[in-house]
């Protein structure tokens, strides 16, 4: 009968933890779900404030090739020559492109009108990002859920959906390739761990589909296939080899660096760029430790150190002969293999000094610390706990958060643009903090007893009734969530534990005692810390409020100020866009500096010159040689190039200081690069760039100055620069080779049309026939003179003979 009880208890026992498991579950899907509507809500103010209008520079290029893929299908959009860009060269949009956003927003497109649901192209890019922000939360979980459980991993998922640094680039209308390139960045990182943890070819196989899916949405793959083998080395340095190691790298390498060659914009560079030799260095060496690791299973000790001897000798000889042969490829490049951006990563002053192309990007900048403060806010102090708390224990998954967050701090040091990789890194470790530290705290709550001396147990006191035997209970459920946390540990090491674990419930019962003071902390301290979380907590969520709605949400073709008298709306872009569109010709050629070229493009359907994509350094190195010449000079150069407009923007009237006078310096800086003639300190006086009246003359006479601040002083008769804070120093002048025909309501873009070359000047023609007719007249005159002599001297000698 105790038997049958026994059995009973057993099995209702174990339907209730089926119970419960089944009930969690559902919870966890339900706090997943909300999760993931936060992350897609959070992200809608600027559709809500605003309108459903497409964010920035390059979503605009973006947008437009998305709308040439739906039209004209997959197979004419990798074709796709354009014309309406770098003229006279154009661009090949299928081969120079990451298409992983465009196909995405295609497919979906696609898939919504095949359900008969008649969603614009542009209204399914608006939303592209928000939809993968939640993505990317999910991600987050099921990465940070390798590392440290369940808990931890909704923690992370909640930060990481209202994190700023992260909605900055994933608001509705920020259609950029990090929109899609972040779920897949952390998705990657997710199926890595989770094949490291299990083992399994068909998670390894999803980990390098998934890559490719990386490669095709963003040139940050590379971050990607340098981090994962630099944790296979930590992996191999600190004694961590498995199979399961191996499963998790090597099918990545190879199936990863397959895949990755048939992105055009790619190609042979997967394998030729110094960008991805670390990852077939690391291959080598795993296989030689691989070998090695198996020849210890085989042979005895001593014919092992032998074996061993052999195989590290080749193996070494092995990789310096890689190692060679990678040198011998890429020394015949100046840059060693490595690209523009790669070795500004590495060396961040080079950029500044060999490519000034790539310095004059404001997101290539690096970051200030209040900018780390607006973007994670007060993650940035959880970040310390959550590292602690992965080594306590470590793991394979726990090292790899540490590592991505050690590589990604580095990185967005350098570059404000990378503050976007560090912000999955960030939440990880938060959520990871947060959850230990709730842990604690509510544990501590829940297992909270009045300590009196009446109740301290003896040495012979072990009474089930007993605070003793509630200790070792507790003690027990702690030792197995532990043990259901390292499930990757192997047999021996659980052995062992288990074994520890008996001999501590074995033993005297005065020692779990003392492990429960340790563990378990006073009532009004884990109150106390509880507020305090929430209270962290809460204002993290109003920071992140604060910063979707206000910070980020406002697009930058459509500009917003406050003052006394209210809210003031500036749309000039869209207004000068506008203009172009339905007053110049079809074929007519725009010049403006490159940061306008996507949206004139997109906007106004008009050629440019230039473009964001900056591939040609000479190309725009020309333009900013035109704006920084003379006007003559300037409109020799844009009438080679066909150029009919120009477009300025200049922020002096109300005060925008994101104009193309503060920009100038770079396109001195940029055209000096190629043509010498063009010197920086001719624009600068006594180190300082000025447009007032201590701008030197070079300065005063360029073409920017003059299409900026022409007709300004008429505004307020001083000409004074609300951007600069000072009165300029030309003020008054006129145009002979341009001709304004164009200013916006508040004069943020200027255009101007290039006069038609002249014809000859009428009072110089006549010079030039009265010269030409004088010298037909002495012509005449000799002509008639030799006539007269040869009639006197007849029968004479001629004297022309």
């Amino acid at each position: 009968m105790a038997e049958l009880e026994a059995g009973s208890i057993s099995m209702a026992a174990g339907g209730g933890g089926r119970l419960r498991n089944a009930l969690s579950g559902m919870l966890c899907a339900f706090a997943l779900l909300l999760i993931g509507v936060l992350a897609f809500s959070i992200r809608l103010f600027s559709v809500i404030k605003y309108e459903s209008v497409i964010h920035e520079f390059d979503p605009y290029f973006n947008y437009r090739v998305t709308q040439f893929l739906s039209k004209s299908g997959i197979y004419e959009f990798w074709n796709w020559f354009d014309d309406r860009t770098w003229y006279p060269l154009g661009r090949v949009i299928g081969g120079t492109v990451y298409p992983g956003l465009t196909l995405t927003a295609g497919t979906i497109w696609w898939l919504l009108n095949s359900l008969n649901i008649p969603l614009s192209v542009e209204t399914v890019c608006v939303f592209t990002a928000p939809i993968f922000s939640a993505n990317a939360s999910w991600a987050t979980y099921l990465l940070t859920k390798e590392a440290k459980g369940h808990g931890a991993g909704l923690m992370a998922a909640t930060i990481l959906a209202m994190v700023p640094s992260y909605i900055s680039r994933s608001v509705a209308g920020s259609y950029d390739n990090e929109a899609v390139a972040i779920f897949a960045l952390i998705f990657t990182f997710y199926l890595y761990v989770k094949t490291l943890n299990t083992g399994s070819l068909f998670y390894a196989t999803l980990n390098a589909l998934s890559y490719f899916y990386m490669v095709c949405s963003w040139g940050g793959y590379t971050f990607i296939i340098n981090l994962i083998p630099m944790h296979v080395l930590l992996c191999i340095v600190t004694g961590r080899y498995s199979s399961r190691l191996y499963v998790a790298y090597a099918p990545l390498v190879v199936l990863g660096t397959l895949l990755a060659a048939l992105v055009p914009v790619v190609g042979f560079n997967a394998v030729l760029t110094s960008e991805h030799f670390a990852s077939f260095l690391v291959f080598i060496i795993l296989h030689v430790v691989a070998l090695v690791y198996y020849i210890k299973g085989l042979l005895t000790p001593r014919l092992f150190k032998v074996a061993m001897t052999f195989v590290l000798t080749v193996g070494l000889a092995l990789c310096l002969a890689v190692v060679a042969i990678l040198a011998a490829l890429v020394a015949s490049s100046p840059t060693k293999g490595w690209s523009g951006r790669s070795l500004s990563l590495l060396d961040p002053t080079y950029a500044s000094k060999y490519i000034p192309i790539i310095a004059s990007v404001s997101e290539h900048q690096p970051p200030t610390w209040p900018s780390y403060f607006m973007a994670i806010n007060v993650l940035a102090f959880l970040v310390p706990a959550g590292i602690i708390s992965c080594f306590l224990p470590l793991s394979d998954a726990s090292s790899f958060s540490v590592l991505y967050l050690v590589t990604s701090v580095y990185f967005s040091g350098v570059m404000v643009r990378l503050m976007l990789v560090l912000a999955p890194a960030v939440c990880i470790l938060s959520g990871i903090a947060l959850s230990e530290a709730f842990n604690v705290l509510t544990r501590s709550m829940k297992f909270q007893r009045p300590i009196s001396d009446d109740t301290l147990p003896t040495a012979g006191d072990s009474t089930p009734g007993s605070s003793s035997t509630a200790t070792i209970t507790t003690s027990t459920k702690n030792a197995n969530i532990k043990k259901e946390k390292m499930g990757t540990i192997s047999k021996e090491r659980s052995s062992k534990k288990s074994r520890k674990e008996t001999e501590l419930v074995g033993s005297s019962p005065v020692r779990p005692e003392k492990e429960e003071k340790l563990c378990v902390l006073p009532s009004e301290a884990s109150a106390m810390g509880i507020l305090f979380l929430i209270m962290l907590c809460g204002l993290y969520v109003i920071h992140c409020v604060w910063a979707a709605a206000e910070a980020y949400s406002a697009p930058s073709i459509v500009l917003t100020s406050r003052s006394h008298d209210g809210l003031h709306v500036y749309d000039d872009f869209r207004e000068s866009y506008a203009w172009l569109r339905h007053n110049t010709e079809v074929d007519d050629k725009v010049a403006s500096w490159w940061d306008y070229g996507y949206q004139t493009t997109a906007m106004a359907n008009r050629t440019v010159i230039v473009d964001n994509n900056t591939w040609n350094n000479t190309h725009i190195a020309t333009v900013g040689t035109a704006m920084s010449s003379p006007e003559k000079g300037a409109w020799e150069i844009f009438n080679s190039l066909d150029v009919k407009y120009v477009l300025v923007v200049f922020g002096g009237l109300i005060g925008y200081p994101s104009d193309d006078i503060n920009k100038f310096l770079w396109m001195v800086r940029i055209g000096g690069g190629e043509f010498p003639h063009i010197k920086e300190q001719d624009y600068l006086r006594d180190g300082n760039y000025r447009v007032d009246a201590q701008g030197t003359p070079t300065m005063l006479n360029c073409l920017m100055y003059k299409l900026c601040y022409y007709r300004f002083a008429e505004t307020d008769g001083k000409g004074f620069d609300r951007a600069r804070r000072y009165e300029i120093g030309r003020k008054h002048f006129k145009l002979t080779h341009f001709e304004e025909v164009f200013t916006t309501q508040h004069w943020m873009v200027r255009i101007y049309k290039l006069k038609p070359q002249k014809n000859r000047v009428r009072g110089k023609l006549k010079l030039k026939l009265k010269s030409v007719s004088q010298t037909t007249l002495q012509l005449a005159y000799n002509h008639s003179s030799k006539t007269s002599l040869m009639r006197k001297g007849a029968g004479k000698k001629n004297p022309w003979q």
